[in-house]
């Protein structure tokens, strides 16, 4: 986490060395850290802290020891950031949808769950009436479900449009996150939000992490070249793709990148890819929209031709996902077989996965510390865990995070992924 720290130190460098000047404020700022750490003392009714500045861990060893936290000033904290997420699925997928979401759920991010129109009206009218009737869901009313859904082809662009379309409907409802997140109902989470966010507040809310090549391959024959037409944009019935006789060269107009279709994208790029001031992600969408498996190129073609944007990659999609041989083109199922494998990773997402396979159960009980049918508990839930009960029917302090040893195999990942080795020479290559 010491390296996070001095990405993040680095980057407030010239703002800290001005407030040095400000003597005043900084007394009152005393006072009122010294008032606010006599209340930390003070305990709920269950003995819980009612105000903790503590987000970080200690290590004894190799062990984690959460109950040692030391506190860290208020003046060194950096902000937590927010996340904002798209979760969808397809027909059948409206209960992992569910237990997906539960999983993923922090007050402080935003959320929109879709459901592909093939889906039928019961299972669509379950999962609305679920977000709508959820107790924490409505009380911070931060989880949207898209009533007019898309068909979404597979191997189409409608998957990119899909995708498009949460972004702009997360900008509308209120732009006041760092991070867009897409992922699907066979995803699921590795680490908790705590750990997430915890992780994230030390690194610059510009980076964008898109796992990312040039080097096209075997696609350039059977991907750019093609052309093909995605039913889903003008039928209402779910078909596979059809393909055109005639062929395409290679553009020259942009250079043509691809990679992994799930990503963590910031908000500053996000603005971009809706808004295209310089006609670049316009441009880039009408090539893609013939294009075959185009959520594997799309997003990744625009932030390496934009100048504003191309040094800004982290080159990873933070997740662990096990391949086929090459051309890795079918991801394993994961089961518990994998779960070591997946915690060594240090990812925080992990896919291909059944739905509601016994590994999600132990995924929950052994790293995200979730009963069934509850919410990933973190800082801001301050409920009793005796006989069973949910931590998170009490909320406390959304700000406050307590990251577990998720947070210390992520911090592991993230300073490999911005090391001199990784970093500046991946990008957009």
């Amino acid at each position: 986490m010491k390296k996070l720290k001095s990405y993040y130190m680095q980057f407030r460098h010239h703002q800290k060395t001005e407030r040095r000047r400000w003597i005043f404020p900084l007394a009152i700022a005393s006072i009122v850290f010294l008032f606010l750490l006599f209340l930390t003392t003070l305990t709920s009714y269950d003995g819980s802290p009612i105000l903790s500045f503590s987000r970080s861990y200690s290590v004894l060893g190799s062990k984690f020891v959460e109950s040692k936290l030391q506190p860290i000033s208020v003046s060194t904290l950096p902000p937590p950031p927010r996340f904002a997420y798209l979760i969808s699925g397809s027909t059948g997928d409206g209960n992992m949808l569910k237990r997906t979401l539960m999983s993923l759920y922090h007050p402080r991010n935003k959320y929109v769950v879709h459901l592909d129109r093939e889906s039928s009206a019961e299972e669509r009218l379950d999962l609305s009436e679920f977000v709508k009737n959820h107790t924490v869901f409505a009380k911070f009313g931060n989880v949207k479900m898209i009533a007019k859904a898309n068909l979404i082809t597979y191997r189409g662009p409608t998957m990119v449009a899909n995708t498009l379309h949460a972004a702009a409907i997360l900008l509308k409802e209120g732009g006041d996150w760092d991070w867009f997140i897409n992922l699907s109902a066979s995803d699921y989470p590795l680490v908790t939000q705590d750990d997430l966010l915890h992780t994230f507040s030390f690194l610059p809310r510009n980076l964008n992490f898109i796992d990312h090549t040039s080097n096209i391959g075997w696609k350039e024959f059977q991907r750019a070249k093609p052309i093909i037409v995605d039913p889903g944009l003008y039928m209402t019935k779910k078909a596979d793709v059809f393909w055109i006789t005639q062929r395409r060269s290679v553009p020259t107009a942009f250079k043509l990148f691809t990679g992994s279709a799930w990503m963590v994208l910031s908000r500053s790029f996000i603005d971009y890819t809706i808004w295209g001031w310089d006609n670049l992600p316009r441009t880039v969408l009408m090539y893609y929209s013939n294009f075959i498996s185009s959520p594997e190129g799309y997003f990744h073609t625009v932030i390496c031709n934009a100048q504003e944007f191309r040094n800004t990659t982290v080159n990873g999609d933070l997740h662990f996902i096990s391949w086929d041989n090459p051309p890795k083109q079918h991801p394993h199922f994961l089961n518990l077989a994998d779960m070591q494998k997946m915690i060594d990773s240090n990812a925080p997402f992990a896919r291909k996965f059944h739905r509601n396979d016994p590994v999600h159960d132990k995924i929950d009980s052994d790293l995200l510390s979730r009963g069934p049918g509850m919410l990933t508990p973190g800082g801001w839930c301050i409920g009793s865990r005796e006989n069973g009960s949910d931590p998170c029917s009490a909320i406390g302090d959304i700000s406050v995070l307590r990251p577990g040893p998720g947070a210390k195999r992520l911090d592991t990942l993230i300073s490999s992924l911005l090391s001199k080795e990784n970093f500046r020479p991946k990008q957009c290559k």
